[in-house]
């Protein structure tokens, strides 16, 4: 666990947010925003090499990895955004650079466009963005998150673990898969799990979706050609509501980006940081 630390601590309204800064303090701000079931520990290979031009910042989203999870918590898609609004007060940044992946696309694109989070660039990564989503699974898992919640733990595990491991098209180092797996199989950990599950309705992104097209600002997409969550024709769709936006496709890698093709995305989001120019430093 030595390897990917947050040892900072945000109080938000969700709850206390792990976070931590890589990078020179005086370099442009990069935010990573991770999905769902993940962590920021999805980001460590990304982070660590955009960190050599940029100041980085990482968090746990509440409920989800290091970062506080507690009973009746509000986890919701509507909630992470405006923590994310709270957090880029907190860390002073005016209009830092944003990367998000999964479901961290709808946080951001809800913190920009509802709650006024102002981004001088956007990279989505498969993110969870258009109209309809969440398998027939999903959707069974989170209408009875009280029941799937008592679980065996063994039973709970075996779950989570089959449930990480395909966003993978890969496959998961069993090292990489265990970190991923093992905060929802703590106490606390496994009814979270379940919990969040049960708050990411459509609805967030619905009330989001017809306003893409009021984006002004630089965006990226990235999308994984073997994408079983999200199919990658759901990138094609994004990219044309946004006007400018361009489109990346990674081959070969899965709903996993971050694990399946970590040196092409990187090269990916690299280039977009750099042609968008060095710009303001992002900071209040």
């Amino acid at each position: 666990m030595s390897d990917w630390i947050l040892d900072r601590t945000f109080t938000s309204s969700s709850g206390e947010v792990r976070w931590a800064a890589l990078g020179p303090e005086e370099a442009s701000p990069v935010v990573l925003v991770h999905g769902t079931p993940f962590s920021s520990y999805v980001w460590r290979g990304v982070a660590r090499a955009l960190a050599q031009d940029h100041r980085v910042h990482v968090w746990d989203l509440p409920g989800y990895g290091a970062s506080e999870k507690y009973a009746h918590q509000d986890v919701s898609l509507r909630a992470q955004a405006v923590v994310l609004t709270e957090l880029l007060g907190h860390w002073g940044l005016r209009e830092p650079a944003v990367v998000a992946h999964d479901f961290g696309g709808c946080v951001a694109l809800r913190a920009h466009l509802l709650h006024g989070a102002r981004f001088r660039r956007l990279a989505l990564v498969d993110p969870v963005a258009l109209a309809p989503w969440g398998s027939p699974a999903y959707r069974l898992l989170g209408s009875r998150p009280e029941v799937f919640g008592q679980l065996p733990p063994g039973l709970h595990r075996a779950l989570v673990k089959e449930y990480v491991g395909s966003a993978s098209h890969a496959g998961l180092h069993p090292d990489v898969l265990d970190r991923l797996v093992e905060p929802w199989c703590t106490e606390d950990g496994q009814p979270a799990f379940y919990r969040q599950i049960a708050q990411n309705d459509q609805r967030f992104t619905d009330e989001i979706q017809e306003r893409y097209g009021e984006l002004e600002l630089p965006v990226l997409i990235c999308w994984g050609t073997e994408d079983t969550w999200i199919p990658v024709a759901r990138g094609h769709e994004l990219a044309g509501l946004i006007p400018g936006a361009a489109l990346h496709l990674v081959p070969g890698a899965g709903h996993l980006v971050q694990e399946d093709a970590p040196a092409e995305l990187t090269a990916a989001l690299t280039g977009f940081l750099r042609a968008c120019g060095p710009g303001p430093d992002g900071r209040a």
